[in-house]
């Protein structure tokens, strides 16, 4: 039953999946397709830029490529369907897998229900079409397997190096798995017993497995197609992407008004409350690891998904000390067969159609638009644009693949034209002589009052603003855009 329920949760709570069905407003999900397409048609890796004009040529790596696969084979089978499958299983998928673990760390449904529930709506921060919720599932496999090696489950260990072979291929995060790995090392050196904390350090043979482990999944993260330049990639975006982390909203500092914000507060509330109404004794690991996940949510509101996989087991163990009174031995069968039976009604009734789809597709971009653009142009577009305007192999000025555009100036470049900082001289820069952008952005306005230039299309968007696209008077033929129809579904 409970395993029916939290399935349908991300369907009935998750803003991506249901309330405002904001599922293909994600701009990233259209270049990882753009790139997919070209692995799975072309049967080779990307090296070379070839979507962006302003960094066409430039050397560049798919770091998430193994990730971009299943929401490339779900759109080729079944379109945005497609996509909105592989999202809500991935959700659910990382729900169950902490809902599985804080079971088996309680024997208690209940508690681990609760905690699970809350943990979800720490993960509603990347709940849409995203790689980062396939590489959390390796998380949880990772965390799986320490707390099954807990539990006496020693052989368990030696699938860490198989799993950081696929891990390195997902996600970036691979890093923190390695860290927290190391973390769990080094802390099982010591034994401690005093006040709240109380710990058996490792035997050597112990210390010894885990070290030859660490070693193996080190060694395993070379199995890739890219060597070390993908062991690099994370530590790059650590030490030279200051201008992407600091202009992205995901990385800013969590804001603790807002939805995950609270639930944040409520997750560390009700860790103080419990440990307040019954202690626990605690070990050295379990204490880094939880102050390490509410920094790291404080300091960017993304890893408050990260949050939720590293202490929703420990969440779960303080709610059934302390909270729950009886051992949970009691279920009703027929109870869990209605509410799964229920369960499954919602979902065929929560799916959306394709039609639906489409359409909250067509008013989260400029469809019409986009499909105008020319091969010889040269559009400078609002970055959002840039990974739909990839799919559709329409040449760009930039997308929200930052890193290589920060490499090579332009991402700076782009965010000076966007706050008006020499606009007009950069744009001449890049002999731009297509703009399509929003009409509330200032750029939009300072064009509207430059000689020279003139809106050649409006398009509604979303939010009941308008894109529009700009032209130099040189481009203009007849002064407007024709428009090809599109297609119902958009296939390449």
């Amino acid at each position: 039953m409970n395993i029916a329920v939290l399935m349908v949760l991300p369907m009935l709570l998750s803003p991506t999946l249901n309330l405002e069905r904001g599922l293909m407003i994600d701009p990233d999900i259209w270049w990882h397709l753009a790139d997919a397409r070209v692995l799975m048609t072309t049967h080779h890796f990307i090296r070379q830029e070839s979507f962006a004009f302003t960094v066409a040529g430039q050397h560049w790596i798919n770091w998430e490529w193994l990730s971009e696969i299943p929401y490339w084979l779900a759109y080729k089978a079944w379109n945005l369907k497609g996509l909105y499958l592989v999202t809500w299983l991935g959700l659910a998928a990382n729900i169950l897998l902490v809902y599985g673990r804080s079971y088996w760390m309680t024997r208690h449904a209940g508690a681990a229900l609760w905690a699970a529930g809350l943990g979800f709506f720490l993960m509603t921060v990347n709940s849409g079409p995203r790689t980062i919720i396939i590489a959390y599932l390796a998380m949880s496999a990772e965390l799986a397997i320490l707390e099954a090696w807990e539990r006496g489950n020693k052989r368990w260990l030696w699938l860490l190096p198989p799993l950081f072979v696929v891990w390195i291929n997902l996600h970036g995060s691979w890093v923190i798995g390695i860290a927290l790995l190391g973390l769990y090392i080094l802390c099982g050196l010591f034994s401690i017993k005093t006040g709240a904390f109380e710990q058996q350090a490792l035997s050597p043979g112990d210390r010894n497995r885990f070290l030859g482990v660490l070693g193996a999944s080190i060694a395993a993260l070379f199995l890739n197609p890219y060597g070390w330049e993908l062991i690099w990639s994370p530590f790059d975006m650590m030490l030279n992407q200051t201008v992407n982390i600091g202009a992205v909203k995901e990385w800013k500092p969590l804001n603790i008004t807002t939805l995950e914000g609270r639930f944040v507060l409520l997750a560390i509330c009700a860790m103080v409350v419990a440990n307040s109404v019954r202690g626990r004794k605690w070990k050295a690991y379990e204490l880094a690891v939880v102050f390490f996940a509410w920094y790291a949510a404080f300091a960017h509101v993304r890893f408050c998904f990260l949050a939720a996989v590293l202490t929703t087991p420990l969440l779960a163990k303080d709610i059934e000390r302390s909270f729950c009174a009886e051992p949970d031995t009691k279920t009703i069968p027929a109870m869990n067969a209605l509410m799964v039976g229920m369960a499954a009604i919602v979902i065929v009734l929560m799916f959306p159609s394709e039609n639906q789809l489409q359409k909250k597709l067509a008013s989260a971009f400029p469809l019409e638009m986009i499909a105008s653009i020319q091969p010889s142009w040269r559009t400078f577009n609002w970055d959002n644009l840039g990974g739909m305007m990839a799919f559709q192999s329409k040449p760009h000025a930039i997308d929200s693949r930052f890193e290589i555009f920060e490499h090579h100036g332009v991402l700076q470049d782009y965010l000076r034209v966007m706050y008006l900082s020499d606009p007009l001289e950069l744009l001449a820069k890049y002999q731009i002589d297509h703009v399509l952008v929003k009409e509330a952005m200032p750029l939009s306005y300072l064009l509207q009052r430059t000689p020279g230039w003139r809106p050649i299309g409006h398009e509604e968007s979303l939010d009941g603003s308008e894109f529009v696209l700009y032209a130099k008077d040189s481009e203009m033929v007849g002064g407007t855009v024709a428009y090809p129809p599109l297609p119902v579904a958009l296939r390449h």
